[in-house]
C-alpha cells in the first residue's frame, strides 16, 4: 500500500501480537513523525532487550541474569511450584501479593494445531526440578481455554504417580459479571468449581 520502507515498517509492526494492520500503521506514521533521538532510542532498546535478557536457568522467567530475583529470593519456599504458560502470568500472580513460592514457566501451552507438542515445553525442566523431592505442592496457573486445559491434563497425567499435591487455579465467574454473557466453559467451570455457603 505505501512505498518501500515504509510499508516493511508496517509489515513488521503488524507482525507484534495484538497488533492489527491499522494499528501498525498508526504506530509507523507515529514514529515517522517523531522526534529523531526518541526513535534511535527505541531501536537501542530493542536490540539491548535482545543482548541482555535472558531466562533464568531455573524456572525459565525472563530475567538479565542467570537466575531471576524470584529463584534467588532466600524468603520464599520451594514446597510450592507455581506452573505457567508465559513470564508474564508470574507478573499478574505477582500483582496479589499472596504467592510465596516458586515458578516454572512452560514456555506455552500443548496446541496440536499450532504444532506445539510436550516436549516444545519447559516439561522435562519441571520433571527435574521435581525430583528433588523438596516440592510439596504443584500449582498448575494454567489459562482456561483449550490449550490450557489440554496441558494441565497432560501434567496432572505426569504428576500422578508423584508423591505431592496437584492443584489448579479456581475459575469460574467473574465478580460483576452476568451469566447470560457467560461462555459455556466458564459457566461449566463455576459449577464444578461451587462451595458450601
Amino acid at each position: 500500500m505505501y512505498e518501500g520502507i515504509v510499508q516493511d515498517l508496517i509489515d513488521e509492526l503488524g507482525r507484534l501480537p495484538g497488533i492489527g494492520p491499522k494499528s501498525a500503521q498508526r504506530i509507523a506514521f507515529h514514529l515517522l513523525d517523531a522526534e529523531e533521538e526518541s526513535v534511535r532510542r527505541l531501536a537501542e532498546v530493542l536490540i539491548q532487550v535482545k543482548d541482555t535478557v535472558r531466562f533464568c536457568e531455573i524456572c525459565g522467567n525472563v530475567s538479565a541474569e542467570e537466575k531471576c530475583r524470584i529463584c534467588t529470593d532466600t524468603r520464599r519456599t520451594d514446597e510450592v511450584i507455581c506452573v505457567v504458560e508465559e513470564s508474564k502470568d508470574i507478573v499478574a500472580i505477582e500483582k496479589i501479593r499472596e504467592f510465596k513460592g516458586r515458578y516454572h514457566v512452560l514456555g506455552g501451552a500443548i496446541d496440536p494445531i499450532g504444532g506445539v507438542g510436550p516436549n516444545d515445553l519447559r516439561i522435562t525442566q519441571l520433571m527435574s526440578r521435581l525430583g528433588s523431592g523438596e516440592t510439596q505442592e504443584v500449582i498448575l496457573a494454567l489459562d482456561p481455554n483449550i490449550e490450557g486445559e489440554a496441558t494441565a491434563a497432560y501434567l496432572t497425567r505426569l504428576l500422578g504417580s508423584m508423591e505431592l499435591t496437584v492443584t489448579r487455579l479456581a475459575s469460574g465467574l467473574p465478580v460483576g459479571g452476568d451469566l447470560d454473557y457467560a461462555d459455556e466453559m466458564t459457566l461449566g467451570r463455576a459449577f464444578l468449581g461451587r462451595r458450601s455457603v
